[in-house]
């Protein structure tokens, strides 16, 4: 669809003349109006227009909606679409979500206050030519003061975005980092398994002043195993501070709660086996015929603790050695996460013609890191979340 279509230069001059002493109303007019900024700037023209967001005007005039996005909000408002996700299919909607609206306005907050005139940008020059220089991939960042020394440390998916977040954010620290500030810089990582352990080691190793405030660890509770009297192998939540060696580790009981619903789910497991329902007799599901009777003897524990342990192998590398495969930082490389008997040595990258799990290319790839609690729980935690990461088992 873009292959033909004009260049912004070639419709920039069209643009100005529709939109002259207009006001441009949008479903998230922010971005749109940047964009627009953006492109003009280039050409070195100063474009300025009033803007309206249909996005706040809906939250305003028609709240406790259970999403604002306009694909959303117009099916639950009964406006008719075409061509979604197209420009004139998603204006056309826009149209009709602003006229509707515009007769819901009944106090005319929208010709009165809703109409925004440009603020002028509240970041400090010395800000912007900071921003200027900063990539928008995945990686770690260093805010440092004029004497170079690092105040804060932290990852983000778009590092230009989250810096901005700093620069512009109210809240104390915000403040004091846009006070001290003289430089930033980055490392990309492409993996944000790397930048989150990259984060939490140089947090560590460096102690910024603005990190102290961080808890001393990144998860409260853990999944734990015992087997009970009849030998079937029992998972429950605990807080993290136990002395046992955990299976997995989590952000918060919540998490690891939604977690535990959703493995005996998946691994057809007993809800009474799994701390999930309290009680002495059958649980809930050995009633529904979800269960096969683990609650009350019936399953045999064998094929019952198999189940178990395929859900442990599964959560848990302890004693294993195997490579964790991530994004790279270019299209050509990948990143590389070595585990040795359960322990994580450290983490690397490769170029796609490598025959990784060769052990001496292997050794001249990896940087060594230390092994510890956080690390453990990072690297659980993202296995978790990120399905599709290619676990390469080097037994």
């Amino acid at each position: 669809m873009l292959k033909n279509a004009p260049k912004f230069y070639e419709v920039a001059k069209r643009i100005v003349e529709i939109t002259e002493d207009c006001i441009i109303v949008a479903h998230n007019s922010s971005f749109d109006y940047r964009i627009l900024k953006t492109e003009f700037k280039r050409l070195g023209f100063p474009f300025k227009r009033k803007t309206l967001c249909t996005v706040e005007l809906s939250q305003q005039l028609i709240p406790d909606m259970p999403s604002y996005s306009l694909g959303k909000l117009t099916r639950a408002l009964g406006i008719p679409m075409s061509d979604r996700h197209r420009a004139n299919g998603d204006a056309m909607a826009t149209v009709k979500l602003f006229k509707m609206l515009l007769n819901k306005d009944l106090d005319k907050v929208i010709v009165k206050d809703a109409i925004k005139i440009e603020k002028k940008s509240n970041i400090a020059p010395n800000l912007k030519d900071i921003i200027e220089e900063l990539p928008s991939d995945t990686g770690v960042y260093y805010i440092h003061n004029v004497n170079g020394e690092i105040i804060y440390i932290g990852k983000s998916n778009n590092i230009r975005k989250r810096i901005i977040q700093h620069f512009t954010g109210t809240n104390s620290k915000s403040k004091k980092i846009q006070r001290l500030v003289s430089t930033v810089t980055y490392e990309k990582t492409g993996s944000e398994l790397a930048a989150l352990l990259k984060e939490s080691a140089e947090i560590k190793a460096n102690k910024p002043i603005f990190n102290r405030a961080l808890r001393r660890t990144v998860f409260t509770h853990a999944l734990y195993s015992s087997t009970d009297d009849n030998g079937y192998v029992n998972l429950f939540i605990d807080k993290s501070n136990r002395e046992d060696t955990p299976i997995t580790t989590f952000s918060n009981r919540a998490s690891a709660k939604n977690f535990m619903f959703k493995a005996a789910e998946d691994y057809n497991l007993c809800q009474k086996l799994t701390d999930l329902y309290d009680t002495k007799t059958s649980c809930f599901k050995y009633e529904v015929k979800e269960c096969h009777g683990a609650c009350i003897n019936e399953e045999p524990t064998v094929t019952y603790n198999e189940r178990v342990h395929s859900l442990i192998e599964k959560y848990s590398y302890a004693n294993k050695n195997m490579l964790i495969i991530d994004k790279g930082r270019d299209i050509e490389e990948k990143s590389v996460f070595l585990i040795e008997n359960g322990i994580f040595k450290g983490m690397g990258f490769f170029d796609l013609n490598y025959q990784i799990n060769n052990r001496s290319i292997l050794t001249s790839l990896i940087t060594p890191m230390e092994n510890n609690r956080d690390t453990k729980h990072i690297i659980q935690s993202y296995m978790r979340r990120n399905k599709r990461l290619k676990i390469i088992d080097l037994n």
